[in-house]
């Protein structure tokens, strides 16, 4: 445990599985307790007995689809009756919706961006007024290196919310940082975990050479240093930060050629 960590609580969304879970085991291995949530109650429960045992740590479990509007406000709702109070929040939560856009229903994307975007900044609004009171507090919204490269044809919304949560964290970042609070914009690459099972991309992604893979867990231990040194946004990996310096000195015209190209190997369009 971290004496900068001593009994703290850390609300970490979309926690059931890969980068998720892997920062509920980081946060615990520091000396938080936690507030794990997501859809699938049976998995939270799963990984929160074995963190209690491993840990001694506390561990609150709270099934939200945020999809849901209503959903954060019954998450805060939820600790606020535990009474707990939440000293890191990790908005981890998310999903891709593959094809192009005309290819899914409207309502498909409202609920994309909901999870993607709304919910992001609604429980960041909700929980950061209770840092700044206690004058401590550490945020990460996890984006994504597909954040920071121009768009491709296909998951037309993913790399699009994912910027407004880049853009977002450095605002947010500035804001607060006087009130003692670190945000930090998170940006991994490919990494090993259901998320391509779920959007039914494993074979295509299963083409992409291994050294541009990271596993969950590294990119968990990276986000924990990164948000508890102040990083305002962190790139995971090697390869990801050359991609991401690349990007911003490369002519546009260039990337886009590039992207149009390599983009079919990782997206359904």
């Amino acid at each position: 445990m971290t004496d900068v960590a001593s009994r703290r609580t850390a609300l970490i969304t979309g926690a059931s599985a890969g980068i998720g879970s892997a920062l509920a085991r980081v946060f615990a291995a520091n000396g938080f307790d936690l507030v794990l949530t997501a859809r699938r109650a049976d998995r939270l429960e799963s990984l929160a007995q074995d963190l209690r045992a491993r840990h001694r740590c506390a561990v609150h479990v709270i099934a939200a689809d945020l999809a849901d509007p209503a959903a954060p406000a019954h998450i805060f709702q939820e600790v606020t009756r535990a009474g707990l109070s939440v000293d890191a929040l990790v908005n981890n939560a998310g999903y891709g919706l593959p094809g192009r856009f005309l290819q899914s229903s409207w309502e498909q994307h409202r609920d994309f961006v909901q999870v993607m975007v709304t919910a992001v900044a609604d429980l960041c609004h909700r929980f950061a007024p209770g840092m700044v009171d206690r004058e401590r507090g550490w945020i990460i919204n996890v984006a994504s290196l597909a954040g920071i490269v121009p768009g491709s044809a296909g998951h037309t919304l993913y790399g699009a919310s994912k910027s407004f949560v880049i853009r977002f964290s450095q605002s947010l970042a500035l804001e607060l940082l006087p009130h003692g609070i670190h945000v930090t914009a998170l940006c991994p690459g490919f990494t090993y975990s259901e998320f391509h099972d779920v959007n039914r991309m494993r074979g295509q992604v299963s083409q992409l050479p291994k050294w541009m893979w990271m596993d969950a867990d590294t990119v968990a231990r990276q986000a924990f240093a990164a948000v508890m040194r102040g990083d305002i946004v962190y790139v995971n990996g090697r390869w990801n930060r050359a991609v991401a310096l690349l990007t911003r000195y490369t002519p546009e015209w260039l990337v886009n050629r590039v992207l149009k190209r390599f983009a079919k190997k990782f997206r359904r369009a």
